[in-house]
């Protein structure tokens, strides 16, 4: 296994006095979770015992990235199970990887970094039911830094992904700038980044994980996002997409080079299709909506990347989940518009980047000691 594994929610315990700075990404559909542990030597199950050649261990729900003198942990909640999340940092004493104010040396109060909007939405939840404040960091900060930290530390964090086939890229630290940040969420950011701390969000898009999963929930009555994703492997687009080939009485419009199986219309089928909803099969109805959102959301990319002159675009955020046709589709995109000139490059630990800066802010402050 060399892309993270998102499975049960079975946790291995840590000794409380190892645990430390625990940093949270809060977003409108996950909470993303990383935490410090300083005991590298913690209890690795069979995976981790087969993966410890790799940079990302996994455990139960739970994965792990070997760091000097101890690990950082990942793991996720969906934002609508939020008392999960809180029980889970209240099992594992998880509170304790905050710190107290120094300014205010006789105060007991407990800060964790947090980012995201949620980290304002529920401020008053995490007090309430943790007694902790979260310490707020600016949402698009903690992105880029988060990226710009895997880019650089992490060996094979960036890689590629087309017609089935991972190549990871070497990251020439002193050519790493400018860059296109593409940050897939509910929504999507577009960020072209400079350097450490010089980024501008150049653009974005409504339509991004949360589309797929409020219209996927609707059409198919799937209950979360990964039930939706497995979904989707079954299904067959054309069903319900409009082709070239559809208009074209089965031929290509080569003039302008469009194939016989591009798409000419998302869901078209459905407008001359004598069905109803119930007609359709729900794995055709996720296919055909992954397709639809991963498509404009690489078209979308590189015409920004053209706009700004940049060569590299990184593809992150949870939507994508190490899925390979959501992967593969982005890079045909990428591929298709650009002719053949820019390549989507995808982030191993790609969901993560709002925490992972978020912890890094704990640095900034002289807190990581």
């Amino acid at each position: 296994m060399d892309l993270p594994a998102y499975v049960s929610n079975q946790q291995n315990s840590e000794p409380e006095s190892q645990i430390s700075h625990l940093s949270l990404d809060i977003g409108g559909s996950l909470i993303k979770l990383v935490y410090f542990s300083r005991n590298d030597h913690s209890h690795r199950d069979d995976d981790e015992q087969r993966s410890q050649n790799e940079s990302l261990c996994f455990s139960d729900n739970d994965t792990s990235q070997p760091v000097p003198e101890g690990r950082l942990h990942f793991t996720k909640f969906e934002t609508s199970k939020i008392n999960d999340c809180l029980e889970f940092i209240r099992s594992k004493k998880l509170r304790l990887g905050g710190f107290h104010d120094c300014t205010a040396p006789s105060s007991d109060k407990i800060f964790i970094k947090a980012t995201g909007g949620g980290a304002y939405k529920f401020a008053d939840l995490f007090k309430e039911r943790l007694g902790i404040s979260l310490d707020k960091e600016d949402e698009m900060d903690c992105l880029v830094t988060g990226a710009n930290f895997l880019l650089k530390a992490v060996h094979q964090e960036a890689f590629t992904y087309l017609d089935g086939q991972k190549e990871f890229v070497q990251i020439d630290h002193n050519d790493l700038y400018p860059y296109l940040l593409v940050n897939i969420g509910s929504g999507v950011s577009m960020i072209k980044v400079d350097g450490d701390g010089k980024f501008e969000r150049v653009s974005g898009t409504n339509l991004g994980g949360g589309t797929f999963w409020g219209l996927g929930r609707l059409l198919t009555k799937c209950k979360n996002f990964d039930e939706l994703l497995e979904l989707s492997h079954q299904g067959n687009n054309r069903v319900v997409d409009m082709l070239v080939g559809d208009i074209y009485g089965g031929t290509d419009y080569a003039k302008i080079g469009l194939s016989a199986t591009t798409i000419a219309s998302s869901f078209g089928k459905a407008i001359s299709d004598n069905k109803e909803l119930e007609d359709y099969r729900p794995e055709d109805f996720s296919r055909s909506l992954l397709r639809m959102i991963s498509n404009n959301i690489g078209q979308i990319s590189y015409l920004n990347a053209l706009r700004f002159g940049l060569k590299r675009i990184f593809f992150a955020g949870f939507f994508i989940r190490g899925h390979a046709y959501t992967m593969d589709t982005i890079s045909v995109a990428v591929h298709f518009w650009s002719k053949g000139e820019a390549k989507a490059m995808f982030l191993r630990h790609e969901g993560f980047l709002g925490a992972l800066g978020a912890f890094k802010s704990y640095e900034k402050q002289s807190l990581m000691a």
